[in-house]
């Protein structure tokens, strides 16, 4: 799946300057994820916004509230290795679906500190993944 226009200028500008971004994600925590394609093998990036939980970096599949899951999720759901950019920081990293608790417990955390989570969830049949990023030593 190509990238939009909307993403590559996220990228460009996060890349540019230092993680920093302006328009909608200014002042918001911003990474990049790079996956391998699923079909494809090729690497793909995907500017999204995270939460932490404690040294983990935790990230919401909701494609807004779309029917279906996000390319990035289905990627990762095929090769869980990633990259993270995050600030100056880059970093080879592993992604795993958090479930029950753990994931309800994530969820809520994130749409604590930005609501339009709750409204994503109320949108769509499907229940919303979390991806919990482990850095690799």
């Amino acid at each position: 799946m190509p990238q939009t226009d909307f993403n590559l200028q996220i990228i460009e500008e996060f890349r540019a300057n230092g993680g920093e971004t302006f328009g909608p994600f200014k002042g918001r925590p911003l990474l990049l994820l790079t996956t391998t394609g699923a079909k494809s093998g090729e690497q793909r990036t995907t500017p999204l916004v995270y939460s932490k939980d404690g040294d983990r970096l935790v990230i919401i599949a909701s494609m807004g509230g779309a029917p279906k899951h996000p390319a990035w999720y289905l990627n990762i759901a095929a090769n869980p290795d990633v990259t993270i950019e995050v600030g100056t920081d880059k970093y080879a990293a592993k992604a795993t679906t958090a479930e029950g608790a753990e994931r309800d417990r994530l969820y809520d955390q994130q749409a604590e500190a930005m609501p339009a989570f709750k409204e994503y969830q109320a949108k769509t049949t499907r229940r919303i993944p979390v991806v919990v990023i482990d850095k690799v030593s």
